[in-house]
Parts: C-alpha cells; sequence; structure tokens
C-alpha cells in the first residue's frame, strides 16, 4: 500500500520562488544550489563545506531516477575528500540484513553474495544499477553501510491490520513510541491517500500507520548508530518524503539524540522552497536499459516456473514455452527471482545467455539474446 507512496508527492506540491522556477526549466550546469527560500545559494563545493559541519547530512531521492543517486554519490565522494568519518545510512535495506552489508564493505563477500544474501530484488525491487555506484564506493572506501528499515513483514503486517492489531512479537519490532503530534504531515498524507488510495476512514488509518513504521524505525536506526559510535557522521539516504520538511525521519532523529542536521533535496518541478535546507538541481541523466529474457516467471516454491512467453522475444525464439522450469543461466543455478536478475546483472541487451531449463523431466540447454527493458 505505501511502497511507491513518494513516488507520488510532487503531485501534490506547488511551485517554487522565481530562481527555482527557472531553474527547473532550464537547470544550468550540474548540482547548481539553493537555499532554503529557493535563492541561488552558490556552488557545490560551497554546499560541501556547510554539509561537512553537520552530523547527519539527509539526501533525498526519487528511486527510479538516476540523477538523484548520482547527486547522493556526489554528496558522499565529497564529504569523503574532506576527511568527513561517516557512515551511509541506506532506506533500501532491513536491519536484519546488517551483517551482509559488513561483509561486503569489509571484501569478505562479493557483490552478487551480498544482493542475494540481503534479498535486494525480492525486498526492494528498484534497478539496483541506480544504486550500485554507491555501495561500489562505499565498499572502495571502506565506508560503513547502515540498514535502516525494518523487515517488510512487519510493514506488510502493519497495512493489514494497524499498529494496533499487531501481535506482541510484531510490535516488539518497532520502537515503542510512534510519534504522530505532526498535523501538518498527516494532511499531507492524506491528501496522497484520498486523491490515490481511495477515501475508506479505516484504510487511510493503516496507511499512516505504515509510514509512521518506516519513518519511526529508520529513526530509530540512524541515532541508535550514532549513540553507539560518538565520533561518526552519518550520511542518510532515503525516499524524498521521508525527509521534506524534515517530518519523517529528521524530527523523529532529534528527538532521540541532539545533532546537527541538513537536509538536501533534488529541485525538481514541484519540489517546493522550505521543503529542506538546501535544493540541488540534479543531473538529467538515465541508466540504459536493462536486459529482458522475455518471460514471466512465477517464483513461488523456491522455483522458476514460466508462465508466459513474450512474443518475438528471445525466449520465444529459442524456444522456451509455458511451463518450463528454469534451472540455470551461464552455469549459474538460479531458483528464485532475486538469483535471475543477479545472473543477468552483468548482461546487456543484445547478449546471448545460455539457459537451463527442465521441461516434462528432461534437462534441456537454449541460447537466446537478450531484449531491452523500455524505460
Amino acid at each position: 500500500m505505501g511502497r511507491y507512496l513518494w513516488l507520488l508527492l510532487p503531485l501534490l506540491l506547488l511551485a517554487g520562488c522565481k530562481d527555482l522556477e527557472q531553474l527547473q526549466r532550464t537547470p544550468p550546469s550540474p548540482y547548481t544550489v539553493l537555499d532554503a527560500r529557493g535563492r541561488l545559494f552558490g556552488n557545490f563545493d560551497r554546499l560541501l563545506d556547510q554539509l561537512a559541519r553537520k552530523r547527519v547530512v539527509y539526501v533525498g531521492e526519487t528511486h527510479t531516477n538516476y540523477g538523484h543517486h548520482l547527486l547522493e554519490l556526489a554528496v558522499i565522494r565529497g564529504l569523503k575528500r574532506r576527511g568527513v568519518d561517516f557512515a551511509v545510512g541506506m532506506e533500501f535495506f532491513q536491519k536484519p540484513y546488517q551483517k551482509w552489508l559488513d561483509d561486503y564493505i569489509a571484501g569478505r563477500v562479493d557483490e552478487r553474495l551480498m544482493l542475494e544474501k540481503t534479498q535486494w530484488f525480492d525486498r526492494w525491487r528498484f534497478d539496483y544499477r541506480l544504486y550500485r555506484p554507491i555501495l561500489r564506493y562505499a565498499r572502495e572506501q571502506g565506508i560503513p553501510l547502515v540498514a535502516l528499515n525494518v523487515r517488510r513483514e512487519i510493514t506488510d503486517a502493519v497495512s493489514k491490520k494497524g499498529i494496533g492489531g499487531l501481535n506482541k512479537k510484531e510490535r516488539s519490532a518497532l520502537p515503542a513510541t510512534i510519534d504522530r503530534s505532526d498535523k501538518a504531515y498527516r494532511n499531507r498524507l492524506h491528501m496522497i491517500y484520498a486523491q490515490h488510495m481511495g477515501g475508506h476512514a479505516g484504510g487511510f488509518q493503516r496507511f499512516l500507520d505504515v509510514q509512521y513504521s518506516w519513518d519511526e524505525s529508520m529513526a530509530q536506526s540512524v541515532a541508535r548508530y550514532l549513540q553507539t559510535h560518538p565520533k561518526k557522521h552519518m550520511v542518510v539516504l532515503a525516499g524524498s518524503g521521508h525527509l521534506a520538511w524534515g517530518s519523517g525521519i529528521p524530527k523523529r532523529v532529534a528527538r532521540r539524540i541532539p545533532v546537527t542536521s541538513a537536509i538536501v533535496l533534488a529541485a525538481d518541478p514541484g519540489v517546493q522552497p522550505g521543503m529542506a535546507d538546501y535544493l540541488v538541481v540534479p543531473e538529467r541523466k538515465k541508466l540504459p536499459p536493462r536486459p529482458l529474457m522475455g518471460v514471466m516467471i512465477d517464483s513461488s516454491g523456491h522455483r522458476l516456473r514460466i508462465t508466459g512467453v513474450t512474443p518475438d522475444s528471445g525466449a520465444q525464439k529459442a524456444g522456451l514455452r509455458k511451463g518450463d522450469l528454469l534451472v540455470a543461466l551461464d552455469g549459474r543455478p538460479i531458483s528464485s527471482y532475486g538469483q535471475l536478475r543477479i545472473a543477468l546483472l552483468e548482461h546487456h541487451p543484445g547478449d546471448r545467455v545460455k539457459v537451463k531449463l527442465r521441461r516434462d523431466g528432461r534437462l534441456l540447454e537454449r541460447t537466446l539474446v537478450l531484449g531491452a527493458a523500455p524505460h
């Protein structure tokens, strides 16, 4: 219910000041910076000098926008060059899988195993290539990565029955205190719910509870890390809706631990002055298309069964059929959706891959040409 909530945020916001409106229409060179009132602030280096003085730097994103992720990476690189000792807190990983982030940064596991063990493609699902430069830079520089989010099973339970309906074990996975005092935040969430999710009051309460569960859990993770590592700073990467106006994560961190902080958001159309301490004009870049086999998959039961084949796709031309079980790609065993996506990670549209499949008790091998996913 709430997973794509903040992709809808720009629909609710009004245009900002004249400087911001002009930059949004015809942005200058990357990373022109505006202050909280929407006035030109200066160049990106000046912003980084300011951010280096803050213990927590919040950088917001639209999850599918590659330019936003490049901005996040630029902030991280800039703070590293200035000698700031910091960790990167990430909404995109859930707390039970912290060990695998630690092992990845320490070089004990490779990228493939980290993605498999953190269940990236099952729990987050956004294209990993958007985030890959950030994680690789963190590994190269030994920058700790911190999983901020609560397990999806908990927020799924909240979505179904609200926080008040959780059993004792489920409730213990969330912070003891859930702050509901920000009325403006509630009103913004209600506008989103009314426009896109329907008007049932009980549904809105669960919708609200899911958002609060995310916000409070991530804020708790940030505060605990800073308390445990008193000399460390943190860069927090999260959806812009969790950061705008300080309502989601930042105020909840400040309630737990007194810290200096700043919020940075991309100055995209619909973003309003006052939402953040700094607005930055992002690069307008897109990832190249990712490769597609041309099949629909049922991944239940620890197996990959083809439920449909796209006409004129590489899969159809290679003779794959509905009902086939995929068992390996380029010699790598696969039995889950995540393993399939990881196996395709280094490939590009037009590449030829060898697929091993099981059909009517027989093992077969086919070679197919990968297609391109539309943007």
